[in-house]
């Protein structure tokens, strides 16, 4: 483990950043302390390896989805007319069958439309989840820190 990582762990741990500054008190102190809880945030993001939900790939599967979704009802209306406008039974059984593949495509697409398009968003709140736990964390450390009898702030020092 580097040292850059064994600050930032140690930072994560006590819930102190390295650019906040340590008496800050007034609107620059909240402001620069919101920065540097806006840079952990990033920086954990960073560690957890979360890929970008603006990838190429996640798009298609997105675009195709979507497209699958449309097309199963536009392949059902055809068929629909297709096997209406014949007696012949074959041409009928194939219209059917390309029905039955119209409602399997768009309930795939339905389903491949629904999975990447919550995925993005299901990513960052869960990253956000745990950012908002590790400040609830730290809240409570520091709540509980001034009873600590090793700091000497607690109440056996008064």
């Amino acid at each position: 483990m580097t040292s850059t990582e064994t600050t930032s762990s140690e930072n994560a741990s006590t819930g102190t950043a390295p650019t906040a500054p340590a008496g800050a008190a007034g609107a620059a102190g909240a402001a620069g302390a919101s920065d540097a809880r806006a840079d952990r945030f990033v920086r954990e993001l960073a560690e957890l390896k979360i890929p970008d939900p603006a990838s190429a790939r996640a798009g298609l599967w997105l675009r195709l989805g979507a497209v699958l979704m449309a097309l199963g009802p536009v392949l059902g209306i055809v068929a629909f007319f297709m096997s209406h406008s014949t007696r012949d039974p074959l041409v009928q059984r194939d219209a059917l069958a390309l029905a039955i593949g119209g409602v399997a495509g768009s309930v795939a697409g339905a389903a491949l439309f629904v999975r990447y398009s919550l995925t993005g968003f299901l990513r960052f709140w869960m990253a956000r989840q745990s950012y908002d736990l590790t400040l609830l964390g730290d809240r409570l450390l520091e709540k509980d820190a001034p009873h600590d009898p090793g700091t000497g702030t607690g109440a056996e020092s008064r």
